[in-house]
């Protein structure tokens, strides 16, 4: 089985339990950073699915991030060969551009645990059907997207209406950040702490009380969404569907 190429874009993402569930399916891992400009970029044949994980910068930075124009064609490229891709946060927000969508900043910042509401093809999709309707989920962004043509709404938010969408049968944007732990979200907010109130209207401690919450719940479904992906992937290698 060819590894899934799991790209980080910010220095402090831990990539929360992807990493661990994943291999936990037996799937083997190729960690990238995409910020990093001696980063050796695999050919697309060499690998068997791909992850695109967040990031604070907008999707058409591309002049001062060079390598996201790198991510969005290789994510094209990997989903016209009919392989798994999953794009989260900006990695979803990448995904629609690279499928020709519009990426714009959103009418809220959304930060903390919302609401979301699956579609009738989302509590089907192999993917996000781990999750529940109006289960609360992690949001940490300020930039949205338009559906890309031909893609399916798998979930909805009341602020942020696209939320999580399906491009065929092996590709999916999630918005929300389904894959943290605990250890990676304190230290996004030992970076963001000085500037949290003033820009997104939040302290860390409520952001941490959430997490007590609501926390455990969500990696009981992300793991469970992880485990589709894998099994995306171990089909993909089998020559399956």
């Amino acid at each position: 089985m060819k590894p899934v190429l799991c790209i980080r874009n910010d220095r402090d993402d831990t990539l929360g339990i992807s990493t661990a569930v994943l291999g936990d399916h037996g799937v083997p891992i190729l960690q990238l950073d995409g910020f990093d400009p001696r980063a050796v970029w695999p050919n697309p044949e060499e690998i068997g699915g791909l992850i695109v994980f967040g990031g604070e910068m907008n999707v058409d930075q591309v002049d001062r991030y060079p390598s996201l124009l790198t991510q969005r064609r290789l994510m094209r490229t990997m989903v016209d060969a009919g392989l798994p891709v999953l794009g989260i946060c900006l990695g979803a927000q990448m995904l629609a551009r690279a499928l020709d969508a519009r990426v714009y900043r959103a009418k809220v910042r959304e930060l903390g645990f919302k609401p979301v509401h699956l579609t009738e093809e989302g509590r089907r999709d192999r993917l996000l059907g781990a999750f529940n309707n109006g289960d609360r989920v992690f949001q940490w962004h300020e930039d949205t997207f338009d559906l890309p043509q031909g893609a399916v709404l798998l979930a909805a938010g009341d602020d942020v209406h696209v939320q999580a969408f399906r491009f065929g049968m092996h590709a999916w944007g999630v918005q929300f950040h389904f894959e943290v732990d605990r250890d990676g979200v304190e230290a996004w907010l030992r970076v963001a702490e000085p500037r949290l109130e003033p820009v997104w209207s939040r302290s860390a401690d409520e952001v941490r009380g959430e997490l007590e919450i609501y926390l455990a719940a969500q990696q009981q479904k992300a793991r469970q969404l992880f485990g589709g992906f894998a099994r995306a992937a171990a089909g993909s290698a089998d020559g399956g569907q």
